[in-house]
Order: C-alpha cells, then structure tokens, then sequence
C-alpha cells in the first residue's frame, strides 16, 4: 500500500513538472475555465502516460515546492465531470493529504490518473477547447496535438520506482496513529484495525441531541495511505462501524428566524475487504428543505441589503452582523426554494467574506461544498 504523503515528497523531489505529473497552486472547477483546464490536464496526462499512473499534486507553490496546501475537497461526483466532458475517460480519484505542518482545516489535493491505452479527448465543446480535442504533455505543458494511434510508453519504468519507493511500512504506520493521537487529543481520538491490515484514526467534538448522538470537528484518516477521508469544521456527523465497514451519514443544521432542524445531507461507507483492498461509496441523502415564500422573500431582500452596504464598504447595524453570521446558509435556502439569483449573489460576497474571516467564511466555504454536491447529483 502506498503511503500518499511520502509518494507526493517523492514526485516533487523527482525534477520539476514533467510527462507522468503536474502541480498546482490551487484548481478551481466552480466555473467553465476552471473546469476546462482541469480537464486539459487529466487528459493531458492520460494520453501521455498509457501504461502508469499519473499524477496532480495541488497546494504547492510553483517557484520553489513550499508547500501550502489547500481546503479540504471531497467531492466524491469529480468522476461525473470527466465522464461527462471526456471521450475514453480514465478513472480519477481525487484525495486529500494531511501534512504535520499544515493547518486542521488544509491539506494537499492529490489527483490520480489511472492508465488506460485509448487516446482521450474532450467529448464536447468547453471554455476555448473544442470538442474532439486531444492533449498531451510536452513537458510541464498540456498541449493540443495531433497524434500518432500507437502511444509512446516512455514513463513506467520511472513511475513505477517514485512509486516503490513510497510503500508504507510498520514504522510509518505507528509514527502516523501517535501523531494522530497526540494532535487530536482535544477531540477524543480514537483508533482501530479493519481486517489486520488498515489503521483508521479519528476524531470528534461529541454531542447528544435527544436519542442521537452526533460529532463535530470531524477527523477521519486511513493512517495506511495517510489519506484524510473527512473532515469537517462546523457539521454534525453520524459515526456506524462494523469489523469490516466504517459508516459516516453527514447532516447540516439549517433554518431560518432561530428555528433549525438537522438535515441529512450524505452518507459515506467505507468498506475494507479481504484481499487488502478498501472501497468507498458515498450517497446523497440531501431533501432541500422548503420554508414558505413570502419568509423567503423577506431574508432574500435584507440579504442584498447586506450585501450591498458590503460592495460601498459601509458598516452594518447590529441585526445586520448577526444576520451575517447565517447568510451564506440562507442565500443557500434561497436558491435550494427556486431563488435562482442567490447562487450568483453567493458568489458575489465571497470575497467580503473572505476579508471578514473566521466563522463567517468558514460558513460559506461549507455552503458552498453542499452546493457543489447537490449541484453534481
């Protein structure tokens, strides 16, 4: 089993960007250009690397390797997006990877792009790209190409050892459940052994909500892999675990006017098999809540209201800081009631909020990760 963390050492220690692997400082794929270029890339590298993986690094600085990390990503629909805009799409799979340096809430984005031997192009007009376009990499470029049908394997034998070389072994596994522990012991840390083989660590703030007991500031990572499955800075989970399974069912506490109710919103199995191999299956079990118009009417106007006095830089009143607070979760309400426009006023106070910080982005940012999964579902 690979131990992700010392594998993205190894690619970023091997040169500089090249045919078999690319980094970024971050990706964005709320939008079409940010989409385009990711899906440039993946095809990029599979066309390049037909027999070995190939691999996007994401969190670090170009210049020099430091790195930085990005916001927790778990987006378990990315597979939708390349099936959707690729021809011959290679199976994806985007993980998050915690480094002892980083903050709890940042991790470096690892992307890995299984071989497949078909030439990969896009399905369908995106961005600039056109449709029937094929891309390959010319060294840490994506380029637009025409190509020959018999693809060139030029890189397996270099993968292959980068990739040797990152095999876990006791010792890294031991050194990962004791950082596990120490770092998390506010949380009430807690580690057990799937099928005599797979370590699972985490981590929550427990809390009894009548009959249901319910954990927040989730930490969940496969010490094996160092791979952090989930975390979560502000919403309610569900922990279920058999000796073979490990259940997680996310809720998200949503209201207006002071009244609010758990919602489930996804459920996660993560199955550990016999042949040490583990699967992970996630499920959207999100009904958007509906709330009566005229209500929603009402919050929608003094949310632009909000907004407004934001975009001229004026201060708000006290009633309009604390609706701050919610603000990103009603405008998510909004548009989850057919408001259309408040997913376009959402992306217009990202940046005031990000200039206010603290609790009010990190309520945005999640937000904005239950629209993205409800969106791609």
């Amino acid at each position: 089993m690979i131990n992700k963390r010392l594998l993205i050492k190894n690619l970023l220690a091997h040169n500089d960007e090249n045919s078999f692997y690319d980094k970024k400082r971050k990706i964005d794929i709320t939008h079409k250009e940010g989409k385009a270029k990711f899906l440039k890339h993946i095809c990029a590298l599979s066309n390049s690397n037909p027999k070995n993986n190939s691999y996007i690094v994401i969190g670090v600085e170009d210049e020099d390797n430091n790195i930085v990390g990005v916001d927790f990503f778990d987006d378990s629909k990315i597979q939708n997006l390349i099936n959707a805009y690729l021809t011959n799409p290679p199976i994806v799979q985007y993980e998050n990877i915690p480094f002892p340096h980083l903050p709890d809430d940042r991790v470096v984005g690892l992307v890995t792009i299984r071989p497949i031997n078909e030439i990969t192009s896009l399905r369908k007009n995106i961005w600039k790209y056109y449709g029937g376009s094929v891309f390959f990499r010319d060294g840490s470029i994506s380029m637009p190409k025409v190509f020959d049908i018999k693809i060139k394997d030029v890189n397996s034998v270099i993968v292959n050892a980068i990739e040797n070389h990152a095999q876990n072994n006791i010792e890294l596994t031991l050194n990962g459940v004791i950082d596990f522990m120490n770092k998390r012991q506010d949380y009430n840390p807690v580690y057990k052994v799937f099928k005599e083989y797979f370590v699972l660590c985490w981590s929550g703030d427990r809390k009894q909500v009548k009959d249901d007991v319910f954990y927040s500031r989730v930490d969940i990572e496969l010490i094996n892999e160092q791979v952090r499955l989930f975390y979560s800075a502000l919403d309610e989970v569900a922990i279920e675990y058999t000796d073979d399974s490990f259940k997680i069912i996310e809720y998200v506490h949503l209201g207006l006017n002071n009244q609010f109710k758990y919602y489930e919103l996804e459920e996660t199995i993560i199955k550990f098999h016999d042949n040490a191999n583990y699967s992970i299956n996630a499920n959207l079990l999100f009904e958007a809540p509906q709330f009566d118009k005229k209500v929603l009417h009402h919050i929608y106007n003094a949310n632009n209201a909000i907004l407004n006095k934001l975009k001229k830089g004026l201060t708000l009143n006290k009633p309009e800081e604390r609706d701050l607070n919610n603000i990103s979760a009603t405008y998510l309400i909004c548009y989850l009631n057919l408001f259309h426009d408040a997913i376009d006023r959402l992306k217009e106070i990202k940046p005031y909020l990000r200039a206010i910080g603290g609790d009010v982005y990190t309520s945005y940012k999640e937000t904005m990760r239950i629209l993205r999964k409800v969106k791609y579902s």
